[in-house]
């Protein structure tokens, strides 16, 4: 886990972020959903901040979350989420770590912090409802839209809550930010608890399980807190790459992970990246998460977002044109969380100033998104990256020459220019030595074959298009 961020800077930070926002939100909107919101602390790249209750929070992470992100990488580009939590409670601001009590805990120096403020930690350990995260109920697997950069994922987590047995042990999913790994993981929480009624559950945060263990050591109870996460029939861990670098933390983790697999307990892990590649966990901790079915989470591709986006607009139930729902399945390419958060943003603005919803409006209320996604990727960079890619001359993207070792990176090209690009087949076809559209379709259908049989392909290709999109 990252140190903890220098809490006047942030402090700071999040004072210029406020008066952006209420300059640009009005003093109406300001008043009755952001003056509320409170900073929490900075983990790393994501900021946490904190609204009084889940129905506030759930308001202003639906109409000003990609706004709050944009305005705090505008403070520092290294932030790349900004979370919005609800509590009971609210909180009196962000206390500068030199008035906090010395702890000797100093390898977890955020918990020492989130241990001062109530509204984080409010019941002893050993309270099973207090240690399990409450489930988003839209986090549902009725409400998930597969494609296939998710499909693989999305059928190991049914396999695992549908299944009386268990299928693979652990499940480890992977993704970057916002492609659904939380998702899947309240998913399968929910199916669960309703297929398996007497199955006992404990879904949480990798920090939460830290907290809860650094707790237990304060309150002398780790006995309580051992038998509690040993016993339960199913651990579902999120966002496990937190615990890098904490010592003790891997080191209760890994007992308990020894301990429920011994004793054929279900345990389902989440990460931002595979188990090989995750830092500062221990070669034993990280081998035994590669032990069952370890499967990721791709970008998105145009044909996943538009189904997410005509998903989304179906439950807001919003007369939006057809080309405004292919024009932000273009553009915010991103994650699914900032494409939900972009529809989201013109739905309110429509409602709220009684305008349509046009392509012109949507370019305007998203002006700030739409300049973060408008990299312009273009195919002549897409051939570039390719050709360096596999050393091949970029000539050859636009010869007659038919080897393999020419042909196959030209239809790898091909596919990431119809997939990153918003030019048409026969533009396309053009681009490369003008060919014609259906050798365009032809290229696409093999990429399409050779990733759903081949692995090394299919991860390659992933490599390539992650590189593009930086």
């Amino acid at each position: 886990m990252s140190e903890l961020a220098d809490c006047d800077e942030l402090a700071a930070q999040w004072a210029r972020v406020k008066i952006r926002l209420r300059s640009e939100c009005g003093e109406t909107a300001y008043h009755a959903w952001l003056k509320s919101l409170t900073l929490a602390y900075r983990n790393g790249q994501i900021v946490y901040l904190v609204m009084p209750s889940k129905f506030e929070r759930d308001r202003v992470v639906t109409q000003y979350g990609d706004r709050l992100r944009g305005l705090w990488q505008g403070e520092d580009p290294a932030i790349a989420a900004v979370e919005v939590v609800a509590t009971s409670r609210r909180n009196n601001g962000l206390r500068p770590v030199d008035k906090l009590p010395k702890s000797n805990l100093a390898e977890e120096p955020i918990v020492n912090m989130l241990l001062m403020q109530e509204h984080i930690l409010s019941d002893p350990p050993g309270d099973f409802n207090a240690i399990s995260a409450s489930l988003d109920d839209r986090f549902t697997f009725k409400n998930f839209v597969v494609g296939k950069p998710n499909e693989l994922a999305f059928a190991a987590a049914q396999r695992v809550a549908e299944s009386d047995t268990i299928p693979f042990n652990p499940l480890f999913l992977y993704s970057g930010i916002g492609l659904g790994k939380t998702h899947l993981m309240c998913a399968m929480a929910w199916e669960i608890r309703k297929k398996y009624p007497q199955r006992r559950v404990i879904y949480l945060s990798a920090e939460r399980f830290m907290y809860q263990f650094i707790r237990a050591l304060r309150y002398r109870d780790t006995v309580t807190f051992k038998d509690l996460f040993r016993s339960v029939d199913v651990l579902m861990i999120d966002d496990v790459q937190f615990i890098g670098g904490k010592d003790s933390t891997q080191e209760e983790f890994f007992h308990t992970f020894n301990a429920l697999v011994g004793n054929n307990r279900q345990v389902v892990i989440s990460a931002d990246k595979s188990p090989t590649n995750l830092d500062g966990l221990e070669e034993r901790l990280r081998s035994r998460l590669g032990w069952g079915l370890v499967a990721d989470i791709q970008p998105t591709d145009y044909e996943l977002r538009l189904s997410i986006l005509q998903s989304k607009v179906k439950e807001v139930n919003v007369d939006i044109p057809t080309k405004v729902i292919e024009f932000l399945s273009h553009k915010i390419s991103s994650n699914v969380r900032e494409l939900e958060g972009a529809l989201n943003r013109v739905v309110a603005h429509s409602t709220l100033v009684g305008l349509a919803i046009t392509l012109e409006m949507v370019q305007e209320v998203l002006s700030d998104m739409l300049q973060a996604n408008n990299r312009q990727l273009t195919i002549e960079m897409i051939q570039r990256q390719v050709a360096s890619h596999y050393k091949m001359d970029i000539t050859d993207m636009y010869s007659a020459r038919r080897a393999q070792a020419i042909a196959r990176p030209r239809q790898i090209a091909m596919y990431l220019a119809k997939n990153l690009t918003q030019h048409s087949l026969p533009e396309i076809g053009r681009k490369f030595g003008g060919r014609d559209h259906t050798t365009v379709m032809h290229a696409i259908k093999k990429v399409d074959e050779l990733r759903a049989t081949n692995n090394s392909f299919d991860a390659d290709l992933t490599i390539l298009r992650k590189m593009l999109e930086k």
